[in-house]
């Protein structure tokens, strides 16, 4: 059998510490898995009694450590069933990230804004160069890449454009933002007519240039941008 892949645990590591009842985190993904909590607490060398306390609220929050262990755990409990967290965090990872790219050298932001038929909501373009572009669903985003996961969409480098696409309001993404600790230089949705001034508000908090992309659909959205890419990437002809 293939060695378990670390993704299976920092996908739930990183989803039970950055979750604000991390007891309930956990017993979720034991839960989400199908492990008893009988199973779970003999690997862990506890009495069910003591780990329902954790699971439940009625001790207080565990340290990393412990959550460290307690996934170490699930995750060789699952190794020996169905490997559902590598199936989970494969499927998750698929979905939410609909294109990807990286650029040779900066790009100047207004580019990126010209090809998306961009209005700019906040910030000023003009100062900002990219060196590349994530396109994510905004819905399988915010409940497919939690905690870890969540900084597998910043690539190689934060000095990127991060284009949502089926955003409702524009709130969402921006508040993901502003509570993880990577930030990228542009956010570009796509979606809504209107925008939550919120969202906006939040953009200039972060000091962030937000845009609402015109472009009909997200095929073409993540077109535009390959194009953009792969003309960049093309050799320069001289005079």
């Amino acid at each position: 059998m293939e060695p378990y892949p670390s993704d299976a645990l920092a996908r739930i590591s990183g989803d039970v510490v950055a979750s604000p009842d991390a007891g309930r985190a956990m017993r979720a993904w034991r839960e989400r898995l199908g492990i008893k909590q009988v199973a779970l607490a003999h690997a862990l060398r506890l009495s069910a009694s003591v780990l329902s306390d954790y699971e439940s609220g009625r001790r207080p929050s565990p340290g990393v450590q412990f959550v460290k262990k307690y996934v170490e755990a699930l995750v060789k409990l699952d190794e020996g069933k169905e490997r559902v967290v590598s199936k989970l965090v494969a499927r998750g990872e698929e979905q939410a990230i609909l294109s990807i790219g990286e650029f040779t050298a900066p790009l100047e932001a207004t580019k990126i804004l010209s090809a998306l038929d961009a209005t700019v909501l906040s910030g000023d373009p003009d100062q900002v160069k990219l060196y590349g572009y994530t396109v994510v669903d905004s819905i399988k985003t915010i409940y497919a890449l939690s905690g870890y996961d969540f900084y597998r969409i910043f690539g190689a480098t934060t000095e990127r454009a991060l284009v949502f696409t089926k955003v409702g309001m524009g709130r969402s993404p921006l508040v993901a933002i502003r509570v993880s600790q990577l930030k990228p230089r542009m956010v570009v949705i796509h979606g809504p007519r209107e925008v939550d001034p919120l969202a906006i508000e939040l953009a200039k908090k972060e000091r962030l240039v937000l845009a609402l992309s015109g472009v009909p659909t997200d095929e073409a959205l993540i077109a535009s941008l390959r194009e953009v890419q792969e003309r960049e990437a093309a050799p320069r002809r001289g005079p």
